[in-house]
């Protein structure tokens, strides 16, 4: 069954990305230099638990809010508090481009100590600050961990999710805004998400065909546009004109391993050269059992327990599928589907194809 759904996988991404270019968005494939999210962090107070907050060894937890009380005026000796509703939290945000005072993000809040869960928690207020030290957010409200961890007196546990990893969804308001500078000396940068010279190539003749603007790719990943005097009057809608674009764009010729599942991905564009392929599999199995040996009565010889070992070995039949030249992936899948192999053997059989010089594309191994 797991054989039928990789290789049924394998097909329908060969029907997915068929050979041949396919149009896509220059939007899609690209980003405006200059725009983009920022990170917010910020360590903060979890109240509210059923027990499950963090213990008396977490000692900078008790120190945290004995500070809180502290502010509200009450005098507090963190060496004598024994709270165990409180978690101390480390609480992360991306703060995305153009975000305005007001505006509310997710806040994702993680435990520090030794909480066992965040369920039914309140973070405090938490102010969240970039990696300058200045507060652009404040973050506050119920501790989302869509699940539960629940304990029983005699040591029975259950648990859903993750319980010491929760969301506040829209729980930071954004405090002071980020200016992104979508043209600093007057041209538009495109950056490609997956550097490619031909498809930044590509999006440059485009760009010059169907707006009239100058646009230049100076690299794999970069494309440098100069907008006329009226397009940079009306920067915003100059953009949005060139991220409708579409451009053709051929999948890479790639094949991608995740040797720890099992997994393989193969690109429509992958093509095998003439050559042979035989795969087996030898499997070596060792049963250990244990026998007693028991002395003859009267004979004063102990009892002994006495190992014994079985070994098998059992190796497949190969067989031997020629491959032509030009072969697609879906004729791939077919002839190693013939083959019987499994996931496993598959990522066994690209790595030789590749080290074979047969398989023209890149070989990425996870």
């Amino acid at each position: 069954m797991r054989l039928v759904r990789a290789l049924a996988l394998i097909t329908l991404l060969h029907l997915w990305t068929s050979p041949g270019a396919a149009e896509v968005r220059i939007g899609d494939l690209a980003t405006v230099n200059g725009v983009h999210s920022n990170q917010l962090y910020g360590y903060g107070l979890v109240t509210g638990l059923e027990g499950t907050g963090d213990s008396l060894t977490t000692q900078f937890a008790a120190r945290s809010l004995a500070n809180l009380l502290n502010r509200f005026g009450i005098s507090a000796d963190p060496e004598q508090m024994i709270v165990n509703n409180i978690a101390a939290v480390i609480v992360t945000a991306q703060l995305p481009p153009f975000a305005r005072a007001g505006d509310q993000i997710d806040a994702v809040v993680s435990s520090v100590g030794s909480a066992k869960s965040l369920q039914g928690g309140i973070l405090l207020q938490t102010p969240l600050q970039g990696a300058d030290g200045v507060v652009y957010a404040v973050a506050q409200g119920p501790v989302s961990i869509g699940g539960f961890n629940v304990q029983t007196g005699l040591g029975g546990k259950s648990s859903k999710n993750h319980p010491t990893v929760g969301l506040v969804p829209g729980g930071a308001i954004v405090e002071r805004e980020v200016l992104s500078r979508l043209s600093a000396d007057g041209r538009l940068r495109l950056v490609l998400r997956s550097p490619d010279f031909t498809v930044a190539q590509t999006v440059a003749a485009a760009v010059s065909a169907q707006t009239g603007a100058a646009a230049q790719a100076t690299d794999a990943a970069l494309v440098v546009i100069t907008p006329s005097e009226e397009q940079r009057r009306n920067l915003v809608g100059f953009i949005a004109q060139v991220q409708a674009i579409r451009v053709p764009v051929e999948a890479p010729a790639r094949v991608v391993i995740n040797e720890r599942t099992g997994t393989v991905i193969v690109g429509g564009n992958v093509r095998i050269l003439p050559v042979a392929v035989a795969h087996g599999a030898l499997t070596v199995e060792i049963k250990r059992q244990l026998a007693v040996s028991q002395p003859p009565p009267f004979s004063g010889g102990e009892t002994v327990v006495v190992p014994q070992e079985e070994m098998r070995v059992e190796e497949q039949r190969a067989s031997l599928v020629m491959l032509d030249p030009g072969d697609t992936v879906e004729d791939v899948v077919r002839a190693l589907n013939a083959l019987g192999v499994t996931p496993r053997d598959l990522v066994a059989i690209f790595q030789s194809l590749k080290a074979a010089g047969a398989l023209t594309g890149e070989l990425i191994v996870l």
